[in-house]
Formats: C-alpha cells, structure tokens, sequence
C-alpha cells in the first residue's frame, strides 16, 4: 500500500511542476538557512575530546581583590597565576596535571634562503600530550625529566616542520628560536581541536600553536606572554621574577583524573591549598575554587557567542516562515482535488487512506526540500568559511549527523505543515461534490 501512495504521490507532483517547484523550494530555503546556523552552532558546542572530557577539568583559584570579584556575582578568575601554575604542577596530585601559557619565538631557519619568522608557542608539561591525546607524525613529547632539567627540547606542529624540514622526520634537528638552539623531539600530526578547549582566553577557535617548549623555561629565558593578562594589583618590582609572582592571572592549568569522583578530592586538596596560601598574605578573598570539566567549561565560558545563536533563531523563524507559505500552496493544492477526493470516497477510500495518501506526499516534497536544503547549507558553509577565513575550519562541514538531521528535518517540518491541509482534503463532503461534477 505504501508503494501504491508513493506512486500516486509522484503523479500528482508532476502535475503541477511549478506548484511543486515553489513548495520545494520554500522547504530548500528554510532547511538551507537553518541548516547553515545549526551546523555552526552543532561545531562549536561539539565536544572536543569525547573519549575523556569527562575526566579532564579546568582549575580556576580566586586570588582576586578582596574588594570586588573578578566578575559579578561572584566568579573568580578564568586563569591562574604563574605562580600557582607552578605550585600545584609540583605538587602532582592528579593522574596527569598541565600547567601551560601562550608565547612566542622568533624562528630562525637554517636554510639561508629562508627568512627568519614569529611563530606562536605555548609552554607547557610534559603531561600535555598524553592528557589531550596529542597526535604525533614523528617522535613524542618531551619528559618529566626534561622539564625538571629545564632541557633546551621543542615539539613542531606539523605545518612548521613542513616549512623547516620540507616534512621529513627532524627528530633529533636542531631550531634556533629566539637565539638559542633547541633539540626537536616530536613533532605534531595534524591536529586542531574545535573548540580549542585548552585555552579560550584569546579566543576557542585559534589554531593550536606552532611550537611546543617545556613550561620551567618561562622564568629562565624570560619567555614573553602571549595571551591575556589580568592584574588587580601593581607588581611590586619591574623585574620578570616579581611579574611571575604577582597576582595577575595568565596561565592556564589542567588535571586529569582515572576517575571523575577523584574531582571531589582534589577540590578539597585546593582549599586546603589556598587556606595555606592565605597565611602569606594571599587569597583575601573567600574560599571560590572551582573544577569544571571540558563541555562545563565551555558553557562556562559560553564559546558558543551569542550573534551566532541569535543567527540560529533568526534562521530557524525563516524556516517557519517557509513553513506557513507551504501550508498555503499545499492548501490550495489539495482542495483544488476536491473533485477527485470525493470521487475515491465514492468507490471505498475511507478518510484514514486520504489522509496516509496525502502525508506520504507532504514526506515526499520534504525529502526534495531537504536535499535542495543541504546543497544551499553547504554553500552557505562555504560562505561563511570565506568570509571568517581560517577561525571556521573544522566549523563549516556538514557531517552525516547534520545531513541525517536535515532530511529528518525537512521531512518532519513537511508533515506537520500538510496537516491541516490534509485535514481540510479529507473532509470534503463527497456527496456535495459528485453532484456539482
């Protein structure tokens, strides 16, 4: 019987081609501006690290002024200082643990035709690999003993290793960054977490950084800051140590547990850091420590931004729109049968056969409607890829989640559109009708 609707469905469709190329295309549109916004939306709140992100948690200490909070009502600071950093990475009380903070090297290649460049690093742990799963083309991260030793090591992205090394394995090479040599012992596959979870502060969909550089050599070679930086008191002395032990926030630092309900523990093991801290005249604020896992973390720091979930619904009320006028044309196309439903009234076709006949034809003109939908999505992906440039890799791609999601989207939104069109079809009198015929 379904096959049967399915061929009358087609007939009737290809009566009126343009009645069912306006419908179609109204459904197109609306799936295709929809589509667009809730794909973007879908990659930016995706979880970036599925396979442990409900191990992985973010540590924010509330060193803030005693006056006021860092923010209302009383949040305490998205970083931590370096010191602090510093403090609980010694103390190791996690499975893993990654104090890190953005930086910069000037880049000086050994080929003499190349010209030498600033690239964006990061100083971090050794446990930064293992904890994000870091991909590697060639080699590994660094050691626990390297950061002990503060030995001159570096981890390449793989872009920098191909500008460098031309792509070949420079495990073991030597890069000359910022006039002092350091020894390569890994360098990255591709790899571009979205968001980049790791650090939002100067924006979730950065790419990741180029070069990799064990975080004790930030006081020892006086690494600069790249990132934010927030102070709510004056450094006591201009000298790089008394910067590195002030109060201003700008590292960022994560642990990860075997076991979530480890989180409880070590949240108790921070107050009682903090409560020691406080004897030296630090933390004059209440007890505010937080722990907030990676997808908390980004709620948090809200990574969706709002203009794109207003774009979402603004989108989403165009579909609606799109809707309504489908309504209207499948109104008229059906009463416009008004003959030849009363006549399949006449020979045995009771209301409940219309009404399946006459859905299976809405579903229909959903499907062509949501196919046409994801070909105008995909170029207002591309769209907006162009216009944002690199800060929308990885968030313009329609995955089968968002296809599958947008034909049951077409399909469903057709269906509920025709309901009252089928209804008012199935309810003509059909002894009325026959007679005017």
């Amino acid at each position: 019987m379904f096959s049967y609707y399915v061929r009358l469905a087609l007939l009737s469709l290809r009566k009126n081609i343009l009645l069912t190329g306006l419908m179609i295309a109204a459904i197109g549109l609306g799936i295709g501006a929809a589509m667009t916004t809730i794909t973007v939306n879908y990659m930016m709140s995706s979880d970036p690290i599925p396979q442990k992100s409900e191990r992985l948690f973010h540590v924010q200490l509330d060193n803030w002024s005693p006056n006021a909070p860092y923010n209302e009502p009383n949040e305490p600071p998205d970083q931590v200082t370096w010191l602090d950093a510093t403090n609980l990475l010694q103390e190791g009380r996690a499975f893993r643990q990654a104090a890190m903070g953005g930086t910069s090297f000037v880049i000086e290649p050994s080929q003499a035709e190349q010209k030498p460049f600033i690239a964006s690093g990061r100083a971090t742990s050794a446990d930064f690999f293992p904890m994000f799963d870091v991909p590697f083309l060639y080699g590994r991260g660094w050691t626990a003993s390297d950061d002990t030793s503060q030995n001159l090591v570096v981890v390449l992205s793989k872009a920098t290793n191909d500008q460098l090394f031309g792509g070949e394995n420079s495990v073991g090479e030597t890069v000359v960054m910022g006039g002092r040599a350091f020894q390569v012992v890994g360098v990255l596959n591709d790899w571009q977490p979205r968001p980049r979870f790791y650090d939002v502060s100067t924006g979730p969909f950065n790419d990741v950084e180029e070069v990799f550089v064990p975080w004790s050599l930030k006081e020892p070679l006086e690494l600069p800051l790249n990132g934010n930086n927030n102070c709510w008191k004056p450094v006591g002395e201009e000298t790089f140590s008394a910067f590195l032990r002030s109060e201003c926030v700008n590292s960022q630092f994560w642990v990860e547990f075997e076991d979530p309900q480890d989180a409880d523990n070590y949240l108790a093991f921070l107050n009682n850091y903090v409560t020691e801290q406080k004897k030296l005249g630090r933390f004059e604020r209440p007890l505010n420590n937080r722990l907030l896992d990676v997808m908390d973390w980004m709620e948090y720091r809200e990574v969706v931004a709002e203009d794109a979930i207003m774009m979402m619904y603004m989108a989403i009320m165009f579909l609606v729109v799109c809707l309504l006028n489908t309504v209207a044309l499948l109104l008229a196309k059906f009463l416009g049968r008004s003959g030849e439903i009363a006549l399949r009234r006449a020979v045995g076709a009771s209301r409940r056969d219309l009404f399946l006949q006459y859905t299976v034809e809405s579903a229909m003109i959903g499907i062509a409607g949501g196919l046409l939908g994801l070909v105008l999505a995909w170029f207002g992906l591309q769209g907006i890829g162009g216009l944002y440039g690199d800060m929308t890799e990885g968030l313009n791609e329609l995955d089968l989640t968002m296809v599958g999601f947008a034909i049951v989207l077409a399909i469903v939104s057709t269906i509920v559109a025709g309901l009252y069109p089928t209804w008012r079809a199935c309810s003509v009198a059909p002894a009325g009708q026959l007679k005017s015929q």
